[in-house]
């Protein structure tokens, strides 16, 4: 039986470096016969991020959200899943909005309070966070750390993929200010030779979910 593999899109820009790792992870998934459903946070109808109603710790919902909004498809998909592909952008030292409004539902409805047995999450999905950036990709290594510790722990484990000083535009020079923060000729020449070794790696890591 192939495995079933959600994948989320938390960034944007449709065809850009998230888009695209997470493009190569499915692929690499589906190279083994797993079947992979997609989601683009930015154009789902309406939703936030945890509420909290509280309505996850009651026992008939345990281990779900009750809240009705766009994110309920995906966060149902994930919880019937074998594997997670999830990707953002890095905005401002964090991942985007719609990544934390998305990974506060994912965590808080499996979390217990209760020492003993932190998670009632039944199933364990494994994950690939990636995460994209025009900084280093060193930058934020304990952020990432973070995130995975937290996943590892209440939803699966998770290998993170990180793609740092990316290609931003085709063509710098058209800015209507000089973006001197950047070399652009630098992060083009690393776009043509590093970041094709990272789509491989995620088609890799992708095809690692498939194998779980």
């Amino acid at each position: 039986m192939s495995k079933s593999i959600i994948a989320v899109n938390a960034g944007p820009r449709r065809g850009w470096n998230t888009d695209t790792l997470i493009t190569e992870a499915a692929k690499g998934a589906e190279s083994l016969g797993a079947s992979v459903e997609r989601f683009d946070l930015f154009r789902l109808e309406k939703y936030t991020g945890c509420i909290s109603c509280f309505g996850c710790k009651r026992e008939k919902n345990k281990g779900r959200c009750v809240c009705r909004d766009g994110l309920t498809p995906v966060l149902d998909a994930i919880r019937a899943s074998d594997g997670l592909i999830i990707g953002s952008p890095n905005y401002l030292g964090e991942l985007t909005a719609s990544f934390r409004a998305l990974y506060e539902r994912l965590i808080f409805q499996s979390l217990t309070y209760n020492l003993e047995n932190p998670s009632c999450n039944a199933r364990s999905v494994p994950v690939l966070l990636i995460m994209t950036s025009n900084a280093p990709g060193t930058s934020y290594l304990n952020l990432l750390q973070g995130y995975q510790r937290t996943l590892n722990r209440f939803v699966g484990p998770t290998e993170v993929l990180v793609s740092g000083n990316t290609l931003q535009l085709k063509d710098y020079s058209k800015t209507d200010w000089p973006w001197t923060m950047f070399d652009p000729e630098d992060k083009q020449r690393r776009h043509d030779t590093v970041f094709p070794e990272e789509c491989r790696k995620a088609f890799d890591l992708g095809a690692a979910l498939a194998r779980e």
